[in-house]
């Protein structure tokens, strides 16, 4: 039987229990604790983690750097963020929507698996941030209907199978006027499908990140995307 502190600090899974550890950041003028199956900061730290084949954790309840790279990139737009409705989408432990929260936005954050959005809201609770709508969203079968000023994502592009869903969200749910807020670590994927993007009209700028030890950190990019037409 797991104590209550126990089990706010674990994750029961299929797979078994995993215990969650806590990243300590200083952010947006606070500090924030982020509870996390995983600190995935480094490229050893990335194969150890996906060569993991019969107990890893669940993908989305790791701690990647693109989130933290996100997270920053917001607290630098915290004007504009103040007082605009957010989308979240592949939230996993949440933090960059927690941070736009923060900022007096308004935000929705999606995931589509049940584990990442328990640990999505505890980390809101265990930050204050109480103000945040939580939805499970399978983006295959995606029935928003509003749209949003800003849209989040924080490495969601990897797998290529969902860029065809993962493009009509942005084209049907950003605002006119809109941005989308894109971080990810350079990877071969998500850069195919930025260009695909860029030669279809969408305008792209980016801003570099690193994020990790500081012998050897983990370049991360920021990408805004915006629409022409």
């Amino acid at each position: 039987m797991l104590s209550p502190d126990d089990a706010d600090r674990s994750l029961r899974t299929t797979a078994g229990v995993f215990p969650l550890h806590e990243y300590h950041l200083r952010l947006a003028g606070r500090e924030w604790t982020i509870l996390h199956t995983g600190a995935v900061l480094s490229y050893d730290d990335e194969a150890h983690y996906l060569g993991e084949t019969v107990s890893r954790p669940p993908y989305g309840v790791a701690l990647w750097p693109a989130a933290i790279a996100l997270a920053h990139e917001l607290a630098s737009r915290a004007e504009a963020l103040r007082g605009g409705t957010v989308l979240e989408l592949g939230a996993g432990t949440g933090l960059p929507g927690l941070v736009a929260a923060s900022l007096g936005a308004r935000v929705v954050q999606t995931d589509r698996h049940e584990l990442a959005m328990s640990v999505c809201k505890r980390n809101g609770e265990r930050n204050g941030v109480d103000s945040i709508e939580h939805r499970l969203a399978d983006w295959a079968r995606w029935d928003e209907v509003r749209r949003y000023e800003w849209i989040l994502g924080s490495d969601i592009l990897y797998g290529e199978s969902t860029h065809q869903h993962l493009r009509r969200i942005l084209e049907s749910n950003l605002a006119p006027g809109g941005r989308v807020l894109l971080s990810d670590p350079f990877r071969g994927a998500s850069l195919r499908l930025l260009e695909a993007m860029e030669a279809d009209g969408w305008t792209i700028a980016l801003s570099k990140w690193s994020v990790g030890e500081d012998v050897s950190p983990r370049p991360v990019g920021v990408y805004e995307l915006a629409r022409t037409d």
